[in-house]
């Protein structure tokens, strides 16, 4: 994605458990970077969920102003305090208004990793969440980030087999780009499915303990697109079936929240006019246009506490909408499908806490059932 960047902090630990060490830890944070500064110049966002038995800050505030403020931060669900602590601070050092002229509510999403990582001990740092933070900022429009067993995929788990990050894109005829990342960690492997092929049927059952099928799977979409906050919340929801494809069916206990963002607008945020230059933050954005008897007219800039109104920002700006907004559905089921996949693929087997194995999707048998998926037997695989 032009612009934007994502950078892991992987915590990898085999240390006795406390007081002599800090236990085994199979962890870490992941942090999708939209470029520029977020708080002075939001961007249009939208979510939506599936099955809501996780946590994602900063989802209420982005579903009622329509903005995204922060880049997204993903870790492990005991950790996602520390996370949301540390991203504050990152934040603040990087513009002096945050807290003085309004606050932020960063958005931090988890997913369960208990499995492989002792969560009774607090593993991430604040100087993990900046060493992602920083690695996300320096990769925009470097080469495609890491996948599998990394950042805040380290631990998790999905579909039967080791899952974890994973990421994919599509091109739009409009020449737009969709991306989507994911934070995989959901299903048993009777339900994955690949091209249609019951793939998790055909392969043996784990020998080692396996990861309960309800972990969750957070989905952030993002487009360079001139899309608003409404049909990024349309874009969102349409993770849903891409995660369908794999095999998910949205369990009990799992999480399934879904983000979309849109580069292809950015709305200004401003100080009051009534503060001298001397008086502004040394971080802040260029200046404004001239002060408007009315703040709200015309100049798209927001005055004070006051939330940035789409409307005032968005009018006459070409947008996609409506059936224009097909090509994108299809972009994003696609993406979030390969991105499962990429997510498994790209992971090694690991273990983690008490022996317990998540173990690599084995590729060369998926690849020999997909050739043949109605004629290839276990036997012929050499799975007897």
């Amino acid at each position: 994605m032009p612009g934007v960047g994502v950078g892991h902090a992987t915590i990898w630990r085999d240390e006795p458990p406390p007081p002599a060490g800090r236990g085994v830890a199979r962890t870490g944070v992941t942090v999708i970077d939209l470029g520029g500064n977020l708080f002075r110049h939001p961007v249009p966002a939208g979510g939506a969920v599936l099955n809501g038995a996780g946590e994602c800050t900063g989802f209420l505030a982005a579903a009622e102003w329509g903005l995204a403020e922060t880049p997204v931060f993903l870790t492990s669900t005991m950790q996602l305090g520390r996370v949301y602590d540390a991203a504050c601070e990152l934040l603040m050092a990087q513009d002096d208004g945050i807290g003085a002229d309004d606050v932020i509510i960063p958005i931090v999403a988890e997913c369960d990793d208990s499995f492989l990582n002792d969560a009774r001990r607090m593993q991430v740092t604040a100087a993990d969440v900046r060493a992602a933070f920083d690695a996300a900022r320096a990769a925009a429009g470097g080469p495609a980030p890491a996948e599998g067993a990394v950042g805040a995929g380290t631990g998790m788990s999905c579909l039967g087999f080791k899952g974890g990050i994973g990421t994919a894109s599509r091109l739009t005829p409009s020449g737009h780009t969709v991306g989507v990342l994911v934070l995989s960690n959901f299903g048993d492997q009777e339900r994955l499915t690949i091209d249609g092929v019951p793939v998790g049927r055909r392969l043996p059952a784990a020998v080692a303990a396996t990861s309960p099928p309800a972990g969750s799977c957070i989905t952030v979409a993002v487009t360079d697109a001139p899309l608003d906050s409404a049909a990024c919340a349309r874009l969102a929801r349409r993770a849903g079936l891409g995660l369908a494809r794999t095999g998910s069916v949205g369990h009990h206990a799992s999480g399934e929240i879904f983000l979309a963002l849109a580069t292809g607008l950015r709305g200004p945020r401003h100080e009051p006019p009534a503060r001298s230059a001397d008086q502004r933050p040394a971080n802040s954005a260029a200046e404004p246009p001239a002060a408007s008897p009315d703040p709200h007219a015309e100049t798209g800039w927001i005055v004070g506490g006051d939330r940035l109104a789409e409307a005032g920002w968005l009018a006459g700006r070409d947008r996609i909408a409506g059936r224009g907004l097909d090509p994108f559905f299809a972009a994003v089921v696609e993406a979030t499908e390969e991105a499962v996949l990429n997510s498994m693929l790209a992971a090694p087997t690991v273990v983690g806490r008490d022996g317990n194995v998540s173990r690599r999707l084995p590729a060369e048998q998926v690849k020999a059932m997909l050739r043949a998926p109605g004629l290839v037997s276990p036997g012929e695989l050499g799975l007897r």
